[in-house]
């Protein structure tokens, strides 16, 4: 019986086919690349190139070029590295034909395309996919779209973490940002002349009343900022504070709070019943006769938990905490009451919420929404959240939020979820992220906030995880 050559046939028309392709496109991006040099001003008059060019020149400031460079370098050697390849596969084929076996199996024709042909196109254009460019675009403060060095990384997950996280509703945040950056100090890039005024001052004299500054570059990913050699400036009229008998429940003295970056002078100005107090969040948070009753008096509201109801689950098991919200420490004083040590996260978001902590005998801790938080792992035995977390928070940056609260939570340890709210249509999304970890629920309640908002409150805890 004579030995079918159509197979041979079928394998030297495809390597021919495939060069074919490979061939066209190379035509294709030659053709792209002119047409975009033209559309660039390449062959235009110089006085309009010089226009084009300084009239986006804002677009690309800051733009990491080396890095954009080295990843157009890696996806073209790849495709001639397959296109050498497949040619040389090709000559060697021509070369043997008389010596090969009758034919070559579908399954090992399979495996050659898959392997040498398929996975190395894949790879060069998940490569090309990931080139991101900057673009004029964003809510209303900001003019360059992408990040400045997200080029410079090929491991997807940084890239997904460093990528900034716009707010779900299109609006700016209650930072006054309208895109959270999440922090390994890349973001630094985007802030060059706020950095360098925040570094520019005389070593060992006293530091500009500068802090608002530096909140800035925090909320916007500039973070952790860099250590400074100047003295930081008080109050000039600083008071002793009250004895913790006392600080706990009683307004502090305005002489120990610089009030030169708010709009307020004094405590008694943050009156809610003051429309021009300066903040929004946490309204009535400076007065305590409205704080008083906050997590020990009964409510009308099922979202509501008591801290005794709390602490009744696992009684003597609760002895550390961390309460990431917005608030005045109300919060820590009352678990403080139960001989419960909480650290208060804080951001001075138009009002001194850290002074007044401290101020109050409490442990305030000056973080970000977008900071990994400075604990170790397994050590907290309760993390509770309010009045912060609500449905502007972008999915993806959820859950690294929630991936580092569950590092920090100790095995049986509590996560107390307090008047989490957002639109009703978002309810599913947002309860299987909280979900998504499997803790055993002891508490879980959902109320209506207003006629398309919905609260939801949880209390529960991580599971022991052995391994």
């Amino acid at each position: 019986m004579r030995r079918s050559c159509f197979p041979k046939f079928r394998l030297s028309r495809a390597m021919a086919w495939l060069q074919l392709v490979l061939g066209g496109l190379v035509i294709v991006v030659s053709i792209s690349s002119l047409f975009r040099f033209y559309a660039a001003g390449f062959f235009m008059h110089n006085e309009d190139i010089c226009l084009h060019f300084y009239s986006v020149k804002d677009v690309y400031d800051g733009f990491d070029i080396r890095a954009l460079s080295d990843r157009v370098g890696e996806v073209l050697n790849r495709m001639e590295s397959l296109q050498d390849k497949l040619e040389k596969t090709v000559q060697q084929l021509e070369k043997e034909k008389d010596a090969l076996d009758k034919t070559i199996t579908r399954l090992e024709y399979k495996n050659f395309l898959e392997v040498e042909v398929i996975r190395p196109l894949y790879s060069a254009h998940i490569a090309l996919r990931q080139i991101r460019l900057p673009k004029a675009e964003g809510i209303g403060n900001f003019t360059m779209e992408e990040e400045p060095l997200i080029n410079t990384f090929v491991t997807e997950e940084i890239r997904k973490y460093i990528t900034p996280k716009k707010n779900r509703v299109g609006k700016v945040n209650i930072y006054g940002a309208e895109k959270i950056h999440n922090t390994i100090g890349h973001a630094c890039v985007l802030m060059k002349k706020e950095l360098e005024e925040y570094m520019d001052y005389d070593i060992g004299s006293y530091c500009k009343d500068d802090w608002n500054l530096a909140q800035k570059l925090m909320v916007n990913g500039c973070d952790p900022l860099p250590r400074r050699r100047c003295l930081t400036r008080a109050s000039k009229v600083y008071q002793k504070p009250f004895p913790i008998n006392e600080s706990l429940w009683k307004l502090p003295d305005g002489r120990n709070v610089r009030w030169s970056n708010y709009q307020c002078r004094n405590f008694e100005c943050l009156s809610s019943k003051n429309p021009k107090r300066g903040y929004s969040k946490c309204t009535g948070c400076f007065e305590m006769d409205k704080e008083k009753p906050k997590w020990v008096a009964n409510r009308s509201v099922p979202v509501d938990f008591l801290i005794s109801d709390i602490l009744a689950i696992k009684p003597g098991e609760t002895r550390i905490g961390l309460d990431f919200g917005v608030g005045t420490g109300t919060f820590a004083a009352r678990m403080r009451e139960q001989n419960v040590t909480i650290v208060s996260t804080a951001l001075n978001l138009g009002a001194p919420f850290n002074e007044m902590i401290a101020l109050r005998g409490l442990i305030p801790l000056y973080v970000t929404l977008n900071q990994r938080l400075p604990f170790f792992d397994n050590t907290m035995d309760l993390i509770h959240t309010t009045g912060f977390m609500d449905g502007w928070l972008d999915m993806l940056l959820l859950d690294f939020i929630l991936f580092d609260w569950d590092r920090i939570l100790r095995p049986g340890g509590l996560l107390w979820i307090d008047r989490f709210f957002c639109n009703k249509k978002d309810l599913d999304d947002y309860m299987y992220m909280f979900l998504q970890f499997r803790y055993k629920k002891h508490k879980w309640a959902i109320s209506p906030k207003s006629k398309d908002e919905v609260y939801l409150s949880a209390l529960l805890e991580k599971p022991p995880r052995a391994i």
